[in-house]
């Protein structure tokens, strides 16, 4: 008997968590892997935010919420919208999920019909596409290549948009290529999608604390304010708080579709839990130290990888603007044979050696759409990056031309 429905049939699990969970099984079988699959900061939750969830948990406060989040934490997302990001949203156009990805969900959930197609600027985060294809849309996926610094350009988006174009997501810093957009290029794609009414606009901002050399981070909904009616704000408390196990994301955009979106949360998860909540709302008006803190040591970790990269031969990284990725070219590998006689055919089979070869766990670059790459992620100590990168040179050294 098969019980899996049919919409599953082209859906693939999490590749970012299926290469950390490659990399979990060779550990438990007494090998010493890095995993550098998964993004999440390595340093704790600040003490104020795990204080305030237990506070609140001792007061009782473990019952239901209003489903789109309690009072008190919509507004304090509002009241950050207009603090860092210029924007002027109200309760009724905020809604907190358990989770950005969840947010994510939602929204095509709720706006998704069978065909409708969303824009997926390649590379892209491993589960956009796996989520659209799930709720009946059709992923489209130009190419954006390290040529133009991985963002998309208002050429390449006005050639993907079509009558079925239902939603652009846009990614900055983006995961996992690091990009981020200047005011001035998201002005352009702006321009662009003011000749398309039909087309919504998702802005996933959840790195938006982590940028390096002095670059100051513009919204979108602050770049293109006049195409607010159609733009979703997706943000998160999960990587600026180093909170990725709390679970709560939020999200801004017309009321009308947060409406919805509402809608599909009652019926499906009810809420967050009301201490996590509590803990978001410390974490967004309690103190912020933490963000410059983390930022800087996220700055000096790409900083040792980029330079760690430079040296071995075959491999390329432009130095990543945002977020705490290094999405690792790997073309001068393709076709090389590794010390068992195997050819890497592609970032799958680099990936798979790197892994078993150097013991470092990796996301080939074909889960974002755009290959030959590697991501790792740079968000755990220098001391384990830097033995990380030697493993990797000497796990290149190794290879030999094909014969």
């Amino acid at each position: 008997m098969n019980y899996v429905a049919t919409r599953l049939a082209a859906v693939k699990p999490s590749a970012s968590m299926a290469a950390s969970m490659a990399a979990k099984v060779l550990r438990a079988t007494g090998v010493d892997v890095i995993d550098l699959g998964l993004g999440e900061p390595d340093f704790p939750t600040p003490t104020h935010v795990a204080e305030a969830a237990h506070a609140a948990a001792a007061r009782g406060e473990t019952l239901y919420t209003a489903a789109a989040g309690t009072p008190a934490l919509r507004a304090a997302v509002a009241e950050k919208f207009r603090r860092e990001n210029g924007l002027d949203y109200g309760p009724d156009d905020i809604v907190v999920a358990n989770g950005a990805k969840q947010i994510i969900f939602n929204a095509l959930m709720a706006t998704l019909n069978e065909g409708d197609e969303a824009i997926l600027p390649t590379p892209y985060f491993v589960s956009y596409p796996e989520m659209v294809k799930l709720l009946g849309g059709v992923p489209v996926t130009p190419a954006c290549p390290a040529e133009t610094g991985f963002r998309l350009t208002p050429q390449v988006l006005e050639a993907a948009i079509t009558p079925r174009t239902k939603w652009l997501f846009l990614n900055m810093p983006g995961n996992p290529s690091g990009a981020v957009y200047s005011q001035a290029e998201l002005q352009a794609l702006g321009a662009v999608l003011a000749k398309h009414p039909q087309v919504l606009i998702l802005s996933d901002e959840i790195y938006e604390h982590i940028l390096f050399d002095g670059r100051q981070f513009v919204s979108f909904g602050q770049a293109c304010p006049e195409l607010r009616d159609r733009t979703l704000i997706v943000n998160g408390v999960a990587k600026a708080y180093a909170m990725t196990g709390w679970r709560v994301g939020y999200a801004a955009g017309p009321a009308p579709l947060i409406k919805a979106m509402n809608t599909v949360q009652s019926q499906s998860v009810t809420s967050v839990a009301a201490p996590m909540q509590a803990a978001a709302l410390a974490a967004l008006t309690g103190p912020q130290e933490c963000i410059p803190q983390f930022r800087e040591a996220f700055e000096r970790r790409r900083d040792l990888v980029v330079a760690g990269v430079a040296q071995i031969p075959g491999l390329t990284l432009p130095p990543p603007e945002g977020a705490f990725y290094a999405y690792i070219g790997c073309a001068g590998l393709i076709g090389k044979r590794t010390p068992a006689g195997d050819t890497l055919t592609d970032d799958t089979a680099v990936v798979a050696y790197l892994l078993h070869h150097a013991h470092v766990g990796a996301v080939p670059g074909a889960a974002y759409g755009l290959s030959p790459f590697f991501r790792i992620s740079t968000a755990t100590s220098d001391a384990v990056l830097s033995e990380a990168i030697a493993r990797i040179g000497r796990a290149v050294a190794a290879l030999s031309e094909a014969v």
